[in-house]
């Protein structure tokens, strides 16, 4: 058996659908690409740029609400014309923008007008890969099947910020911008290469049926992007208020923080299909019950203490709550879908992210600012019982409005 074989086995375990191996290689070249660069473009505008931080955060804002629409319309475009032409066309813009970023030099405006675009190009096709995942495998394997490609993504996470960083070292700008690129480029080839055009368990017929008519009407669905809004609120109330509680709050150098938040991508890399398989049994009600209150509610133990060691189990705790809330969330989106407007339902989810991205740091900022940094992580947990109540909320009236089988009613 190869390394690389040995490597694979280690990770995803034996029993990976094999139509899904090629949408992870895309998702590992995706998401390296993307942690590569993104990882240091705020950093980029500000000195190469000489933006202001305000003209930086708006630009992230513009681009999170461009994203937002993108990801909608590419998910209902993806139900007409396939899965497939939306991702290559997101493959083939992201190589477009990298190589926009080149071209820009130090021009301010062009600088933070690529940045506008970063939301439009990976939200295009983002909802089309997560509907072709479950396209390709039969129902009963949509929640390994989320798993297994959360782990190819969580691994390009892991790697794509020391390359990023070498980059840096060994060269340049520029040569940052080119190395994402070839990244990207790398996994248009994969995707044009070996993506199938059409997966085994995809709708026959396009739909004959406008989607956005279907999903306001399905109030579960509707139910559950409310709990998925205020899930990712506390989602990002890791990534982007934590390293600021933790420097101005708790004494903590941003090096340290640098060491602990790799525990995240390192511990979904290796264990996150394990726990799938360990809770396979478990209702989703139920995990989106336990996950949620695991994401907010680790952060309040900060009042009593702070030492490194704890706020490591902090995070773990946290990571836990991580791994069993997004596959879980994945699927039950796709149990909700029709199966002619799949896409249109994915992307209306996926568009979610981008508004916890908005909001989380506006209103854990103001609520710091105002209150203090323990208010924060109450208002988190507070905000994580909320999602988890709603979440299995939606659950539970989707399945009682699920129609029985006749052997079932007799």
């Amino acid at each position: 058996m190869s390394l690389f074989a040995r490597l694979f086995r280690l990770i995803w375990g034996a029993d990976v659908d094999p139509p899904l191996r090629p949408v992870l290689a895309v998702t590992f070249a995706s998401s390296a690409g993307g942690a590569t660069v993104w990882s240091f473009v705020a950093l980029w505008a500000i000195r190469h740029l000489h933006a202001s931080q305000s003209a930086v955060g708006a630009a992230y804002l513009i681009s999170a609400t461009v994203g937002v629409l993108a990801g909608y319309a590419g998910g209902h475009l993806s139900d007409y014309v396939g899965r497939r032409p939306l991702i290559l066309l997101s493959w083939g813009c992201q190589v477009a923008l990298m190589l926009g970023f080149l071209a820009a030099g130090g021009r301010e405006l062009a600088g933070l007008g690529l940045m506008c675009l970063g939301g439009l190009v990976f939200q295009i096709g983002s909802a089309s890969s997560q509907a072709m995942i479950a396209d390709l495998v039969p129902s009963e394997r949509h929640e390994q099947a989320y798993a297994a490609v959360r782990v190819a993504a969580n691994l390009g996470v892991s790697l794509g910020p020391p390359i990023g960083g070498l980059l840096l070292f060994l060269g340049s700008w520029s040569a940052l911008f080119a190395g994402a690129a070839a990244l990207f480029l790398a996994g248009f080839l994969l995707a044009l290469r070996f993506l199938p055009r059409r997966g085994d368990y995809a709708p026959e017929e396009p739909p004959t049926r406008h989607s956005f008519g279907v999903i306001v009407r399905d109030r579960p669905f509707l139910l559950f992007l409310v709990s998925s809004t205020l899930a990712w609120l506390v989602y990002v109330s890791f990534e982007v208020l934590l390293p600021i509680s933790l420097a101005q709050s708790h004494g903590l150098a941003p090096p340290v923080w640098g060491a602990l938040v790799v525990v995240n991508p390192v511990v979904v890399t290796l264990f996150q299909l394990r726990l799938i398989r360990l809770v396979r049994a478990v209702p989703a009600a139920v995990k989106l019950a336990v996950a949620l209150p695991l994401m907010g509610f680790p952060f309040l133990l900060l009042r009593v203490v702070d030492v490194v060691p704890a706020v490591a189990l902090m995070i773990l705790v946290f990571v836990v709550g991580e791994m069993l809330w997004v596959p879980t969330s994945q699927t039950i989106v796709a149990g909700l879908a029709p199966e002619d407007v799949r896409g249109a339902y994915m992307g209306a989810f996926g568009s979610i992210s981008a508004v916890g991205f908005a909001l989380s740091p506006f209103l854990g900022l103001q609520i710091r600012a105002s209150y203090g940094d323990g208010a924060v992580w109450l208002a988190v947990a507070a905000t994580s019982l909320a999602a988890a109540a709603l979440g299995a909320a939606a659950c539970r009236i989707a399945i009682a409005r699920r129609p029985r089988p006749a052997s079932a009613a007799a």
